[in-house]
């Protein structure tokens, strides 16, 4: 089994904390084989982001990013540059409060989620990457939400006061994710 996962959004959207918390929790609490490659644009804030994750039970070379099974994108200029990746039968992550373009394909799975939506009204916009990775840890089951929450509570534990907001976040992306199965 290998997985193939691109996120892609802009700076500012936790693209890279997203694809490092589940890298982490695969690569710490399972017997998996994980590769993280990050790419940032210019500019921290505002500029073009993405990474991908590759699981596997095999070892994993360099992630060539060119076939996905799985895409996540958190705005319009990433679906737009990374949707072919997606292979036929691959399953679209989209961030449904930005994102209202059609993919044009009907080749795909597409699970929308209004993640910026649900975290302003959750009073605070970071933690849309925490209810996306919630999102698709509940519809995929690529690794135990269980994991995937002792790494985030990791992470921030030098942060108490965060954690409860994070986990509200990722509790409804996982049932978001759980109920578009």
């Amino acid at each position: 089994m290998e997985t193939n996962l691109c996120v892609a959004g802009f700076g500012g959207q936790g693209v890279m904390t997203l694809g490092k918390f589940l890298a982490t929790a695969t690569c710490d609490s399972t017997d998996k084989n994980v590769t993280f490659f990050p790419s940032y644009g210019a500019e921290q804030r505002g500029g073009t982001a993405n990474c991908f994750v590759v699981i596997s039970d095999e070892a994993v070379g360099a992630p060539l990013g060119d076939v996905m099974d799985d895409l996540i994108v958190m705005n319009g200029p990433s679906l737009n540059r990374f949707i072919k990746t997606l292979k036929t039968g691959g399953t679209l992550f989209i961030n449904s409060s930005i994102v209202s373009e059609e993919t044009g394909r009907t080749d795909i799975k597409v699970v929308k989620a209004p993640v910026t939506e649900m975290a302003l009204e959750m009073g605070n916009s970071k933690v849309l990457n925490i209810i996306m990775l919630g999102v698709y840890i509940g519809f995929t089951g690529v690794v135990s939400p269980e994991v995937v929450w002792d790494t985030i509570e990791h992470k921030l534990g030098k942060k108490p006061k965060l954690l409860p907001l994070n986990k509200e976040a990722f509790e409804k992306g996982l049932e978001m994710g759980r109920s578009q199965r």
